[in-house]
């Protein structure tokens, strides 16, 4: 198998050679365009649950 890919791959340069150019491009391209935040958000998740009950005292409610 890898025999035959050498041996397709010897015969067709051209090809090889443009495949490798357009990957080229394409990275190089990919790599400029991503977005980098400069200052990431390093801090935990927060989440604020909203429940839809009456508001009650802490100690009438059971926490599980």
């Amino acid at each position: 198998m890898i025999e035959w890919i050498i041996r397709r791959s010897v015969a067709n340069r051209f090809l090889v050679l443009m495949g490798a150019l357009f990957l080229s491009i394409w990275g190089t391209w990919t790599i400029i365009n991503t977005p980098v935040d400069a200052l990431p958000d390093l801090s935990d998740v927060q989440v604020i649950i909203k429940p839809a009950i009456p508001v009650r005292h802490r100690k009438s409610l059971k926490i599980r």
